[in-house]
């Protein structure tokens, strides 16, 4: 048991919580307002401000994704190669309607998704990727993901090129219906931007796709570049965070994958190209750039998520670790 494990079990006990019980540090942040209250003052940030990473030149912002004016004030000017967004997915996350995961009517999504829509386009490279988690509530007839799935049609300079699916091992369900275990990537294009192939770390044993080259009869494993498996865009081999990894931050619901973003950016970025998300939430992208040698721009609405984003980068540069698994982000409310 590490220092932080401990720290995490006597902070169950001061609680009067079972140590061996798997409790967070932090109760869902977007549940939990007085909570968000508590950590409010020991943000760095407030609304309309930007921090300037003085090590890679990194950039957090609180601020509005709608906002044209704020997009252009953290850009700087400065266009992005890749930028990806996960924004609210209009759905009631837990069957529960919060400020941060809230659902409103479809109109008014849409219309919140056309702007930052926009000013993305406006920020993005001549030649750039965009990709875009985006969900499906299947107790409401599937939207967004059809409605917004239009709706970027009406952006002519972005070229769809494809639909990922991320396959969760977490599901959840019912026993009256199919266990729902997937998570939705759009991805567009802009342009006719590089894209770098890479691997999984699945081994490639898979014998069959036989096929005649120059003659001589090969199967699939004699004919692959790679001891690995390419990935399509179905991924099986990423595991979503949960509270018992240490990329886990505590507090946020349905944070993105580590490994989907380096998958992201190893394909579809050069080294020292500029990487920007509208929606920063945990800090996945801006982690994940910063382990990739990337320059990344982020920002939220919320000041706790950006505080939380700025301390995830400040953790993994001191320690190494990618989150805080049981410890707490916010160790002064402990005090």
């Amino acid at each position: 048991m590490n220092s932080d494990d401990v720290k995490s079990e006597e902070v169950k006990k001061n609680r009067g919580l079972d140590p061996g019980k798997a409790v967070e540090a932090l109760k869902r942040l977007d549940h939990d307002q007085d909570l968000k209250k508590m950590i409010r003052p020991h943000c760095r940030l407030n609304p309309g401000e930007i921090w300037e990473d003085p090590v890679r030149g990194h950039r957090v912002g609180v601020l509005d994704a709608a906002s044209l004016e704020d997009v252009e004030r953290i850009m700087g000017g400065k266009k992005a190669e890749l930028l990806i967004h996960d924004p609210p997915y209009n759905i009631a996350v837990g069957s529960r309607n919060t400020n941060n995961l809230s659902k409103m009517k479809l109109a008014d999504y849409l219309a919140f998704s056309k702007k930052w829509v926009e000013n993305s386009c406006a920020v993005m490279a001549d030649n750039a990727h965009f990709y875009i988690w985006i969900g499906a509530d299947q107790k409401d007839n599937f939207q967004p993901l059809p409605d917004f799935m239009i709706l970027m049609r009406d952006f002519g300079s972005l070229k769809p090129r494809s639909l990922i699916t991320l396959r969760n091992q977490r599901g959840y369900g019912t026993q009256k219906n199919w266990m729902w275990v997937r998570q939705e990537l759009l991805y567009y294009v802009k342009g006719k931007p590089q894209f770098r192939v890479v691997y999984t770390d699945i081994p490639k044993v898979l014998k069959g796709y036989y096929k005649t080259v120059r003659g001589v009869r090969k199967e699939n494993v004699e004919r692959s570049k790679s001891a690995t498996i390419r990935p399509g865009n179905v991924w099986i081999d990423i595991q979503q965070v949960f509270y018992r990894m240490e990329e886990n931050v505590p507090g946020c619901y349905a944070q993105k994958p580590i490994k989907a973003l380096e998958r992201i950016i190893g394909a579809s970025s050069r080294e020292e190209s500029l990487v920007a998300d509208f929606f920063a939430h945990s800090g996945t992208t801006l982690l994940a750039a910063e382990k990739m040698g990337r320059k990344a721009y982020t920002f939220d609405i919320d000041p706790v998520f950006a505080e939380l984003t700025i301390r995830r980068l400040e953790r993994y540069r001191l320690t190494g670790k990618m989150g805080w698994q049981w410890s707490n982000p916010f160790p002064e409310l402990e005090l």
